[in-house]
């Protein structure tokens, strides 16, 4: 019998009292290396459920009973080869959040925020439009498990340029080099070359004084 584990669930939320595709839960399941055709998903009004072995020869199996309904029909998915995207709509249109995504108020130790799509009730509408359209765009759509890249914010991965950032540090070195830092190369040449002029400006002066 292969291992039992409870998946890490993480999850964030928007609200809304007049558009129900902006009255969201988002939550993922990290559930790595388990296919989609191998896996059990049941989404119902108050709860989701999950099941499926790992290539590794773990299963992974959850069951959140959530705070509040939600509207499953309304709702996506999307599964890649790392976790289980889910977008569930909330049934009932409000403005406050929901103060938990569970309906038992004890701890989970699997539960945790996902701090990088959380966005706080007063500053929804400062996230702009493109942050409904990533959670919501490419899930379940056509390209299977490549609509999991509408998740991920490219942004984050800024200044990591070519083969591991290299032409980056280059670049940085070389405008080290241009600005003149001390210690930098190309610094000590110039103070070189300066010097055989110095030396040429004295003999000449020499050489007028003797004449």
């Amino acid at each position: 019998m292969p291992d039992t584990l409870t998946p890490e669930v993480t999850w964030a939320q928007r609200s809304s009292t007049s558009e129900p595709e902006r009255n969201y839960l988002i939550v993922n399941l990290k559930t790595p290396d388990v296919s989609k055709s191998d896996a059990k998903l049941d989404i119902t009004s108050n709860n989701v459920s999950f099941s499926g072995p790992s290539k590794k020869g773990v299963t992974y199996s959850v069951s959140l009973d959530l705070f509040g309904e939600i509207d499953p029909e309304n709702s996506k998915v999307n599964h890649t080869d790392r976790e289980v995207e889910l977008v569930l709509r909330k049934k009932e249109l409000k403005e406050e959040y929901w103060p938990r995504l569970l309906k038992t108020d004890k701890k989970m130790h699997f539960l945790k925020t996902d701090f990088d799509k959380w966005v706080d009730e007063d500053e929804q509408d400062e996230a702009g439009e493109d942050d409904y359209a990533n959670n919501f765009g490419g899930m379940g759509g056509p390209g299977g498990e490549e609509g999991g890249l509408s998740n991920i914010d490219f942004s984050k991965l800024g200044g990591m340029g070519g083969a591991g950032g290299m032409p980056d540090l280059s670049a940085m070195m070389g405008g080290m080099g241009g600005a003149g830092m001390p210690g930098a190369p190309g610094g000590e040449d110039e103070d070189d070359e300066d010097l055989p002029e110095l030396e040429d400006a004295e003999e000449s002066s020499k050489v007028q004084e003797v004449s």
